[in-house]
């Protein structure tokens, strides 16, 4: 099973999503904006992504510099209090797969969680095509 951590404003949380779908999976989609995140569940999710609080913040369009979050010595602590408050904070989207777990950002990170490869050509939103781990187009 995949669980996506979804912003359906985001473009790279909807291309993630649409080359999930492209390998042949069907995720679990997790509209965190609306659902919300709890404690145990974000620090799962970065413990099991390699990630921290700050490497997890969302600083571009969110409210993290205007809440003085991206001050140095602010603690993982109130970051992770803040996005408990602000879901927007979290970037996204965070996918869980049987392979693991990663913040996909850029959005062939994800290629890595599938068990097999889309099976369309892919592009960005930019139409630039999106490689696969070795750099060659993914088709």
């Amino acid at each position: 099973m995949i669980v996506i951590h979804h912003n359906p404003s985001c473009g790279t949380s909807r291309k993630v999503l649409a080359m999930i779908r492209a390998s042949g999976a069907d995720p679990v989609v997790v509209n965190y904006l609306d659902e919300g995140w709890t404690r145990p569940q974000l620090l799962a999710l970065f413990a099991a992504a390699d990630l921290t609080p700050r490497q997890a913040l969302r600083d571009k369009r969110s409210p993290a510099a205007e809440m003085g979050l991206l001050d140095d010595g602010v603690s993982d602590e109130t970051i992770l209090e803040a996005m408990l408050a602000h879901p927007v904070l979290v970037n996204r989207p965070i996918v869980a797969s049987p392979k693991g777990v990663r913040l996909c950002r850029p959005a062939e990170l994800v290629l890595d969680l599938l068990e097999q490869e889309p099976a369309a050509p892919l592009h960005k939103e930019n139409g630039e095509t999106i490689p696969d781990q070795e750099g060659k187009p993914v088709v």
